[in-house]
């Protein structure tokens, strides 16, 4: 019985010295977290920002975009269009002050969020984007910034202009509880 117990320290002793020291950190994490790391390098999140006049292109565009990633296994988290930026535009006649025309133009900008993109796949996925771009459409890609996320959100106007009445008439007034 003792020989087979000595037997048994011998096959631990062997079992442990064949495993490295683990640092401090990973004391309490399983090995087989390590194997489910990427082995490509990948970009955390990234905003491909597509702007253009014509809303029906730019649409259709944007639709363009999603399936592509999707058909290439990329995670698309979000999708979202950004309120119209109106501009006024007044062409002069040359050398003059007279107008020859006004024009009234809207820019549309439509984002896809692509999260986790690897970094082999995003050369052959902005190559493939940029040859099927349309005309009067330009693209943008940039990392996502905590700012993008406000710009996306129309304020609400009217509940702004109650809350300027409210502030004019002397602000909110607390309501005293009465005793029974």
């Amino acid at each position: 019985m003792f020989n087979r117990i000595r037997g048994m320290s011998r096959l631990l002793s062997s079992q442990l010295k064949s495993y490295p020291l683990r640092q401090a950190s990973n004391l309490f994490e399983p090995d087989y977290l390590d194997a489910l790391k990427p082995k490509h390098p990948v970009y955390p999140c990234v905003d491909f920002k597509v702007t253009g006049y014509d809303f029906a292109v730019l649409e259709s565009f944007q639709r363009f975009l999603h399936r592509t990633a999707d058909s290439l296994d990329l995670d698309v988290s979000e999708c979202w269009a950004i309120p119209p930026k109106h501009m006024h535009i007044t062409k002069l006649k040359t050398k003059s002050t007279t107008v020859e025309g006004q024009f009234d133009l809207k820019v549309y900008e439509r984002n896809v969020q692509v999260y986790n993109l690897p970094a082999h796949f995003f050369p052959v996925y902005l190559r493939l984007v940029q040859a099927a771009l349309p005309e009067g459409v330009t693209l943008n890609v940039v990392e996502h910034q905590p700012d993008h996320d406000e710009i996306r959100y129309v304020p609400d106007t009217e509940l702004k202009e109650l809350q300027n009445e409210l502030e004019e008439l002397g602000g909110a007034r607390k309501l005293k509880k009465k005793k029974k």
